[in-house]
C-alpha cells in the first residue's frame, strides 16, 4: 500500500477532488463553477449577504471572492450594491436568473448525497461534524517545525 494511503491529508485531498469533480459534472450544463454554486446556495438559503459575510461563510479571501462575484455579476446571476450609509459595504443579491437556477439545480444535493455512498443522513451528519472538528483543530493549532 503506498505511503500516501496512510496519510489523513491525502485522504482529505482525494475526497475533496472527487467531490468537486462530481459537482463540476452536475453544474456544467448550467455553466456554473462549484464556488459560484456555493455562493448561490448561501444566497438562496440566507438571502442577500454582504461580501464580507460571504467571504467568512465560504472561507474565501477577498482576492478570490471579488473576481468570483464579478464573473457572477457579468453572468447576471447576482447584483452587487453599495450600502447608502457606508459605501465600503457591498451587498450581494441573487438575480431572477439565479432564482430560476435554484429549481433547475434542485436535484444536485440528492445526487451528491447518493454519490457519497453514505448509508443515511445520520452518517452524513457524523462525517460533517468530524470534518468541522478537524477544520477547527487545524485552524487553532499551528504545526511546529523541527
Amino acid at each position: 500500500m503506498p505511503i500516501v494511503d496512510h496519510m489523513v491529508c491525502f485522504s482529505l485531498y482525494a475526497a475533496t477532488r472527487a467531490t468537486t469533480r462530481a459537482y463540476a459534472e452536475l453544474l456544467a450544463p448550467s455553466g456554473l463553477t462549484y464556488p459560484q454554486y456555493l455562493v448561490l446556495v448561501v444566497l438562496w438559503t440566507d438571502g442577500p449577504r454582504s461580501v464580507r459575510e460571504l467571504g467568512e461563510l465560504l472561507q474565501l479571501d477577498s482576492g478570490t471572492l471579488s473576481p468570483l462575484l464579478r464573473r457572477m455579476e457579468q453572468k447576471e446571476l447576482i447584483t452587487r450594491t453599495r450600502d447608502g450609509a457606508d459605501h465600503r459595504v457591498v451587498t450581494v443579491t441573487p438575480s431572477a436568473r439565479a432564482a430560476s437556477l435554484r429549481t433547475e439545480l434542485g436535484h444536485i444535493p440528492a445526487a451528491i448525497a447518493q454519490a457519497t455512498g453514505l448509508p443515511d443522513e445520520a452518517a452524513a451528519r457524523e462525517l460533517i461534524d468530524t470534518l468541522r472538528r478537524l477544520t477547527t483543530a487545524m485552524e487553532e493549532r499551528t504545526p511546529t517545525t523541527a
